[in-house]
């Protein structure tokens, strides 16, 4: 994009094969520098790690590792990280929950494990994508089909979905049925969301950061169909 965030800017460039890890990838995140890669795949039930010679550039990526999450769940579809890279998340529609996974060494899957869950069951039953705010006091989770919204959830400690309850929903079904994934500006203004029924991104303003009760359809969306029609992950 010429602009930052702004997705009505925003052109096609290259595009890198997962398949050799995965048929069926969903989520979709990435380090702060761009040199490592993380996708989701619901066929492995897996995260998949990638190393990138340049940041952000998926053209130079190579697999690197991959780390199970079947243990916990048989269809995972979002991920996200804490900001050094020391916890992970996962979102899972099989058991309708978020997962929280330690990293001993930041960004590094290999030395994940499980450590604990939240299930957002009493709001959805299908969460398909989750992020945060920067320190990690708030929580988002996106579901398809069964309300087709995004959740809100606060966090009395930052990153410790132990301390997570709902708060608010915002609902996307005006522009698709089937989000799938859900991403924010820096400060939290601007929110996106991956339709998968329309093949398109999504932007919503929001008066306050990071509050869905502020949240509003920009009318700005950007087609991803020439490229895929069933667009599942979005970083």
């Amino acid at each position: 994009t010429s602009i930052p965030f702004d997705i009505s800017s925003a052109a096609y460039t290259q595009n890198f094969s997962v398949a050799s890890q995965d048929t069926g990838p969903h989520g979709l995140a990435f380090n702060t520098d761009g040199t490592k890669m993380f996708v989701v795949g619901k066929t492995g039930d897996a995260v998949y790690e990638y190393a990138l010679t340049t940041g952000f550039d998926v053209s130079t990526a190579s697999f690197t590792d991959a780390f199970s999450v079947a243990a916990q769940d048989t269809a995972p579809e979002g991920i996200a990280f804490n900001t050094d890279g020391t916890k992970m998340f996962i979102a899972g529609s099989a058991n309708t929950s978020v997962y929280e996974y330690a990293l001993s060494t930041g960004f590094d899957v290999s030395t994940a494990s499980f450590t604990d869950s939240f299930s957002v069951s009493t709001q959805t039953a299908l969460p398909t994508g989750v992020t945060f705010n920067t320190d990690g006091t708030k929580m988002f989770v996106v579901a398809r089909h069964t309300g087709d919204a995004v959740y809100e959830y606060t966090l009395s400690t930052g990153f410790d979905i132990s301390s997570a309850s709902f708060v608010d929903s915002f609902s996307v079904s005006a522009q698709d049925v089937n989000p799938s994934a859900v991403a924010f500006n820096t400060n939290g203004t601007a929110m996106f969301v991956l339709g998968a029924t329309g093949g398109a991104v999504y932007e919503y303003a929001l008066t306050t950061g990071f509050d869905v009760s502020t949240a509003s359809y920009a009318s700005v969306s950007f087609s991803v169909v020439s490229q895929e029609t069933n667009p599942l992950g979005l970083a």
